[in-house]
């Protein structure tokens, strides 16, 4: 990710076509070393490719990915006795409180 990022960053600050070395001194600017082999695919992979159509090609794919949040689908019904324990009530967590530090152990207060 990191890669791409610095890849269409070079793109966004002017380049057609940003070159490894462009990627490279953009991560390097940020305290990133790269990688040689996985700057090596990436610039395989996307060589002589516009940048419009490479995010056109990822936004249809990620548009079949899942992004819900908390959200989970429940199957029918549990068909075994192991799975009637799991569909029971979830436990509760207990909540630890802990003391806040009083007033009176400093022996002073700011509204004195």
């Amino acid at each position: 990710m990191k890669i791409v990022a610095a890849y269409l960053l070079a793109a966004l600050g002017g380049k057609a076509s940003p070159a490894a070395d462009d990627v490279k001194k953009i991560l390097e600017s940020v305290g990133v070393e790269p990688d040689e082999a996985r700057l090596q695919l990436f610039f395989d992979q996307v060589s002589g490719k516009d940048i419009t159509e490479l995010v056109a090609a990822g936004r249809e794919k990620l548009a079949s990915v899942p992004a819900g949040g908390g959200a989970v689908a429940v199957s029918a019904a549990p068909s075994g006795g192991a799975g009637a324990a799991a569909a029971e009530a979830p436990k509760e967590e207990k909540k630890v409180e802990e003391k806040e530090e009083s007033d009176d152990d400093m022996g002073f207060s700011l509204f004195d």
